[in-house]
C-alpha cells in the first residue's frame, strides 16, 4: 500500500486530455515525475508547461500502432525501464450496430483499448519486477462487465482487459505489484466526440448523459486513491448498479440492456 505518490515515475497515456490529463495534474500535484504520452506532441507540450514541480516527460505514441509503440519504448528505455506506474489509459469508444460496423474499425477498436495496454505493459513490467515493487492502473468500464447497444468492439476490447489483467494480477502474486481495473461510469471527456462509427469516422458530438457525468479530477482522484489502497477492482457512477443486476439478476439484465439508451 502507497501512503503517496511522491517521486514516482508515472507514466499516463491518453493525455493530453479528459482523464488522462487530469491523472497527469493530480499524480503531479502529488509530487511526482509524470510522462505524458498521446499521438500529440503539441497537445502534450501546452500540458507539460502547466504542470507543477519538475522533471516531466512526453513520450508521443499512437498506441493503435505497435511500430509506434516500439519505437517510443526503444528510444526511452531508460523511463520505461524506470516507470513505477503505468496508467493505461488511452482509449476509443464506439457508436454503431455491429452490423454496421467495418473489420478495420474493429481492429482499431481492439488495438487502442486492448493491444496497447498490454504492450506497454510488458515494457514496464521487468522494471518492477526488480524492484518488487509498482502498480499498473488499467482504465475499464461498466462495459467491461456487460455488453449493450452501439459498443460490441468495445465492449470486447473491455472484456479483454479484465481477462488479461486478472490473470496478471494472479501471476504476480506476492511480486509487490498491484493491479487496478477501474470502472467508471460517465466522465464528462471528449470520449462520444472521438467515439468511431461504423465506417471508423468519429461520431463528433457529445453525448448528453456524458455531458453530465464525472468531473474528470474527480475521478481519477478516486481512481488513483483506490489504487494507492491495491484495490483490484473499483466501480464509480450509477451504472454500477446494472453490473450486480447482471450478476445476480441475469434475467432482468437482459431486458433492461435492450432498452437501454446508451447515448
Amino acid at each position: 500500500m502507497r501512503s503517496n505518490w511522491k517521486d514516482k515515475l508515472v507514466w499516463v497515456t491518453g493525455a493530453s486530455s479528459g482523464l488522462g490529463e487530469a491523472f497527469a495534474r493530480e499524480f503531479a500535484n502529488q509530487g511526482a515525475k509524470v510522462v505524458l504520452s498521446s499521438r500529440s506532441e503539441e497537445k502534450l507540450e501546452a500540458i507539460l508547461q502547466t504542470l507543477p514541480g519538475e522533471n516531466h516527460k512526453i513520450i508521443p505514441v499512437d498506441v493503435s500502432n505497435q511500430d509506434s509503440i516500439q519505437r517510443a519504448i526503444q528510444e526511452n528505455a531508460e523511463i520505461v525501464s524506470a516507470t513505477d506506474v503505468l496508467i493505461n489509459n488511452a482509449g476509443i469508444s464506439q457508436r454503431a450496430l455491429m452490423t454496421e460496423t467495418s473489420l478495420e474499425t474493429e481492429r482499431r477498436i481492439m488495438e487502442t483499448n486492448y493491444f496497447g495496454a498490454t504492450a506497454l505493459t510488458k515494457a514496464v513490467l521487468p522494471g518492477m519486477i526488480n524492484r518488487k515493487n509498482g502498480s499498473i492502473i488499467v482504465m475499464s468500464s461498466p462495459a467491461g462487465a456487460f455488453g449493450f447497444p452501439l459498443r460490441s468492439s468495445y465492449s470486447a476490447s473491455k472484456h479483454a482487459l479484465h481477462g488479461y489483467f486478472d490473470t496478471l494480477r494472479a501471476e504476480l502474486k506476492g511480486s509487490g505489484i498491484t493491479i487496478t481495473l477501474a470502472l467508471p461510469g460517465r466522465v464528462k471527456t471528449n470520449m462520444s466526440i472521438n467515439a468511431m462509427m461504423g465506417d471508423g469516422s468519429n461520431q463528433g458530438t457529445m453525448d448528453e448523459r456524458l455531458n453530465h457525468g464525472l468531473e474528470p479530477d474527480i475521478c481519477a482522484k478516486r481512481i488513483m486513491n483506490a489504487a494507492s489502497k491495491g484495490k483490484a477492482e473499483l466501480y464509480l457512477g450509477r451504472e454500477q448498479a446494472l453490473i450486480y443486476i447482471k450478476r445476480y439478476l441475469p434475467s432482468l439484465f437482459r431486458k433492461i440492456v435492450t432498452k437501454f439508451n446508451p447515448n
